[in-house]
């Protein structure tokens, strides 16, 4: 079943090109599906669509059958969580207390129950010893996981990850990154938004964006392996799928060390 169903979608700012050109994408319920692309190839923009913070010129966006609309954007944002890049603008709270509740408080969440996932998410995360401090005192990748406390309080059945490690550091992008994984294999449909290859591998599927169209959408392992389709959207190959290309060109036949490095190219 379809949890997300865009059909046609442009948008364009101000008069300039097109950041999106007449994209049509379907996302699965539980399916963790990556949006990969260089900069510029309309992936946050379609990102910022799904959750109704821009509203498409042309096409239709449906979230478990419901139309996104000015009239049913609420109803979307029950169902759909975004974790952006950078967490401070996502920071209205006083305390991370307070951020965790603001959502929660948005969907009129019986204060008992409030002050019970406020909690419960706080320790999944590990910030439940933080609950009183200023988000501003923390680190980059404790911020992040306030955020994403605050969209997992809100119990929504889609989480997006718009370029939500690109400013953490190797331990804070794995953590970010396991949260993800967990929250796949219990059911979350994941969209992480992303340009960074090494993300993109655990993924079921990946559609590939460039210049504001979705220039192949496949199973991650065939995307990985079509070596023209990433070198057309300008993105980087993982050194391990370089070396099974190169090999693969110019016929070297050794299975078990292409096996080998399939598997290194999934541990990121």
């Amino acid at each position: 079943m379809s949890v997300i169903e865009i059909e046609n979608v442009s948008f364009t700012y101000h008069g300039d090109k097109r950041a999106l050109d007449n994209v049509s994408l379907s996302i699965e319920k539980g399916e963790w599906v990556s949006i990969l692309g260089h900069n510029g190839s309309g992936k946050s923009t379609l990102s910022k669509l799904i959750v109704g913070l821009l509203k498409p010129q042309s096409g239709t966006i449906r979230v478990d059958g419901i139309t996104l609309s000015a009239s049913t954007v609420r109803d979307i944002r029950k169902r759909v969580g975004i974790v952006f890049q950078n967490p401070d603008n996502q920071f209205v709270g006083v305390t991370v207390r307070d951020d965790i509740a603001f959502g929660l408080e948005n969907l009129q969440i019986e204060r008992p129950e409030m002050i019970e996932r406020i909690e419960h998410y706080a320790k999944k995360v590990d910030m439940y010893p933080y609950l009183n401090k200023e988000p501003h005192a923390l680190s980059g990748g404790q911020k992040q996981r306030v955020a994403i406390a605050g969209i997992l309080a809100m119990k929504t059945d889609v989480i997006i990850f718009d370029e939500a490690t690109a400013m953490l550091d190797p331990e804070g992008r794995e953590r970010v990154m396991e949260f993800m994984r967990t929250l796949n294999r219990e059911g979350t449909t994941i969209i992480p938004i992303t340009h960074e290859m090494k993300e993109a591998v655990m993924s079921d599927r990946i559609v590939v964006l460039k210049d504001g169209k979705v220039l192949k959408a496949d199973k991650s392992e065939n995307i990985l392996k079509d070596k023209e389709t990433l070198e057309r959207s300008n993105l980087e190959l993982l050194l391990p799928l370089e070396i099974m290309h190169y090999m693969n060109e110019n016929g070297i036949d050794n299975p078990s060390l292409k096996e080998f490095l399939w598997q290194l190219s999934l541990n990121g």
